[in-house]
């Protein structure tokens, strides 16, 4: 039956149901009586939706509080092992695959080094496959308990009706690589285990908008700065994020070849792949052999050391990457206008407290006074896993978006409900 505005009972129920889900998530442990004005459901649609909820193992009791004059009132929570999800994190230096429950607690993970296949699409496909397989055989988790994978992909991810998640990697040499479609016909998993793809700094930025640096904002930048540099737009606008090629932004007109082919990229400057080679082509001496991660705490060592006189070489580079970031940051907060500016990624994490100041004072020099007086620049807060986390959220929204219930098979064409929770961006300031 159909109400008048064309939503069926159906569509209700499952509203109600996604609505007390997501408060629980977010706010719980809570009472009924509690749950009544954060959700604005009735009494009795609270008592159902609970009843209902409770009877498919998804919400648990936690606990008593006294009230006034009466019976305490029981709390309720999310039953954690109520459901898993699994979150994938594509990067420039390793994929990382980790199993989460139901309340994003890590259960395992497994982590595969690119530093000599670089990005050759069969072996991201099998690092992936592979990957899945050891989390969810450590954890001793069945595959039927997934709610669906999430995988966070540098480059432009297209959603399309035949193939599913298509990556556009210009910087990584992949030129529309059928992602989804190539997981699917390789995976171990049962068919009706849904992956979701998309952009890692998209991942990230959703990541920290949720439980991170970003919770409360309405309208935040989230940049990953790792090998390269990317960022995710927040705004009224755009509640569920938007990558943004912010790297590709041209900073210097015929400067440095960027790893895109172009010139004068903010990338060419600023991620950590160019500012080690300009460390190199200063004079600088990286350490033989070692992986970028190293080799970036190693620069870092030389430009700030504990003892003894600085590196001039590394910190003249390190002091002209600053000047770079911020002077990318401006034209962000100039376009934008956020009032947070939240730096992740390996090397932005790396770089840190010490290298922030400095961005800082170059973005409020390139940026106009009044969005610059506005904007906070910090570090994300939730380190170097915030790309799976992020991507786990993707499954876990798609599951609140459905109401709690699981998907018995994969859907013809896209399923926009998951959208609706990730725009809410429901944790509260």
């Amino acid at each position: 039956m159909a109400a008048r505005n064309g939503r069926t009972v159906r569509d209700l129920r499952r509203a109600n149901r996604t609505a007390v889900l997501q408060r629980l998530y977010f706010d719980g442990p809570l009472s009924r009586f509690e749950l009544g004005p954060a959700t604005g459901l009735s009494s009795g649609s609270i008592s159902n939706v609970v009843a209902d909820l409770v009877a498919d193992g998804l919400v648990e009791e936690a606990g008593s509080v006294d009230s006034d004059g009466g019976r305490p009132r029981i709390l309720l929570r999310v039953a954690s092992g109520a459901g898993h999800m699994i979150g994938v994190d594509v990067g420039e230096t390793r994929v990382r695959v980790e199993l989460f429950d139901l309340t994003l607690t890590e259960l395992a993970r497994a982590e595969r080094p690119l530093a000599q296949q670089g990005y050759e699409v069969e072996v991201i496909v099998g690092h992936i496959r592979d990957g899945i397989a050891e989390v969810l055989a450590d954890a001793g988790v069945d595959s039927d308990r997934l709610l669906g994978v999430g995988i966070g992909v540098p480059g432009i991810v297209e959603h399309t009706p035949d193939q599913g998640a298509v990556v556009h990697g210009q910087t990584i040499g992949w030129d529309a690589v059928p992602l989804e479609a190539l997981l699917r016909s390789t995976s171990r998993l049962p068919d009706r285990v849904r992956y979701f793809i998309d952009n890692g700094a998209k991942t990230l930025g959703q990541a920290e908008m949720w439980f991170g640096a970003g919770r409360g904002a309405h309208n935040a930048i989230v940049v990953l700065f790792g090998s390269g540099v990317g960022a995710c737009l927040v705004t009224p606008e755009v509640e569920h994020g938007r990558a943004v090629e912010w790297g590709h932004l041209t900073v210097r007109v015929r400067g440095r070849r960027c790893r895109c082919g172009a010139l004068g990229c903010l990338e060419a400057y600023a991620g950590a792949e160019s500012l080690l080679a300009r460390w190199r082509e200063a004079g600088g001496r990286p350490p033989g052999g070692a992986d970028e991660e190293t080799a970036l705490a190693a620069m870092l060592a030389a430009a700030y050391p504990s003892e003894g006189e600085a590196d001039p070489l590394a910190l003249g580079v390190l002091e002209e990457t600053a000047e770079y970031l911020g002077a990318g940051l401006s034209d962000l907060i100039n376009l934008f206008q956020p009032e947070r500016i939240l730096v992740g990624g390996w090397a932005g994490l790396q770089l840190g407290a010490r290298f922030l100041p400095a961005v800082r004072r170059h973005a409020a020099a390139y940026a106009l006074r009044y969005p610059a007086r506005k904007v906070s620049i910090e570090l994300g807060r939730l380190g170097p896993d915030a790309v799976t986390v992020g991507a786990a959220i993707l499954p876990l929204a798609d599951f609140f978006g459905r109401g709690g219930r699981r998907m018995e098979t994969v859907p013809e064409g896209p399923v926009p409900a998951w959208r609706a929770v990730l725009e809410e961006r429901a944790p509260r300031p």
